[in-house]
Parts: C-alpha cells; sequence; structure tokens
C-alpha cells in the first residue's frame, strides 16, 4: 500500500518572492509507485481573481479538491491570503473527509508565501523561497545558491534555473517546467 509520504514526494514545486516578483514553478511528471506515466502535468494555478498563485504536491484529485476549498476561503476572506491559509488550515485539519486528503499546497501573493498541509501547518519561509514535493529541498537550496551568485535573475529565471538543477537529481522531477508570475 501506497503511504502518504510515497505520493507527497512525487513531484517538485518551488516559489520565490524576489523583487516584487512572486513566481511559483512545478514540474510536469506524474508517477505512480516508481513508474513516470505523465511528463507534461501542469501543477500549477492562478487563484483569488489571479492574485495568488498555488502548486500541488500528492495526489493530483486531492489537490483539485484543495483548491476549490482554498479558492471560496480567499473569496470569503476578500483576497487575503493569511487569513484564508488559517482557516482552510482549521478546516483541513478537523473536516473528517479533508483530512483524508494526501497533499501539499504552496500558495504565494505578492506579501507572502505559505506551506499548507493537512496536518493544519500552515508555514510561512522567512526569506520568500518554499519548496514541497521530493525535489522540494534541492530546488529551494538550488534557488539560495542561485539569489547569491546571480542578483540580477528575475524571480522566474531563478525558479526556472532551480527547477532544472532539481531535474536533474530528484527522479520524481523533470524538466518539463511551468512558472507562473505575479
Amino acid at each position: 500500500m501506497t503511504q502518504p509520504s510515497d505520493r507527497i514526494r512525487s513531484t517538485t514545486i518551488l516559489g520565490i518572492r524576489y523583487r516584487g516578483q512572486t513566481a511559483l514553478g512545478g514540474d510536469g511528471q506524474v508517477t505512480m509507485g516508481n513508474t513516470a506515466v505523465k511528463h507534461g502535468a501542469v501543477k500549477i494555478r492562478r487563484l483569488g481573481g489571479g492574485k495568488v498563485l498555488s502548486g500541488f504536491a500528492g495526489s493530483a484529485s486531492d489537490a483539485i479538491a484543495l483548491f476549490e476549498r482554498f479558492e471560496g476561503k480567499l473569496e470569503e476572506f476578500q483576497g487575503n491570503l493569511m487569513r484564508a491559509a488559517v482557516e482552510m488550515g482549521k478546516d483541513w485539519r478537523t473536516d473528517r473527509i479533508l483530512r483524508r486528503l494526501e497533499a501539499l499546497l504552496a500558495v504565494a501573493d505578492s506579501e507572502s508565501s505559505l506551506i499548507l498541509s493537512g496536518t493544519g501547518d500552515i508555514i510561512e519561509p522567512d526569506d520568500g523561497v518554499l519548496g514541497i514535493g521530493s525535489g522540494g529541498p534541492i530546488a529551494t537550496a538550488a534557488a539560495k545558491g542561485i539569489l547569491s551568485l546571480e542578483p540580477d535573475l528575475t524571480a522566474e529565471e531563478i525558479v526556472r534555473r532551480a527547477l532544472d538543477i532539481a531535474s536533474d537529481l530528484c527522479i520524481y522531477t523533470n524538466n518539463h517546467i511551468s512558472v507562473e508570475v505575479l
């Protein structure tokens, strides 16, 4: 039987807020166990009237349900990302059906970058760089290294380069990269 951690490992999502830009990108690989079954999936969505970027790691159907629920929270709280995330975290933690969903969400707007999990975690990285999925730590480290060496790049360029590096190292990440920018 596949464990939740097995499902969540199978992707890479990277977000960065840098120099007034917010970029969120992901690879396109979909795996079942140790087999790549799709290479061009798009795991990044615009929510909240296009003002919020969101990406997922984990079960695609679970993530779609979470995107819909989170978009409802954004509408309910007039686009306030932090408030919507807190309310989503409370629901996700206490609702029997939501608790069974196996996905992580990365959400970002021009002011905040957050990771949301089914355990009710709402994590805001100190530096505006976040990564989820199996290649998330690799992409995060690559982005931080790129930032220190090439500070003149745009947020989108950093995300693309870091995801490309992660695709070279993580077997659950490919180089079919999609990026959205605010």
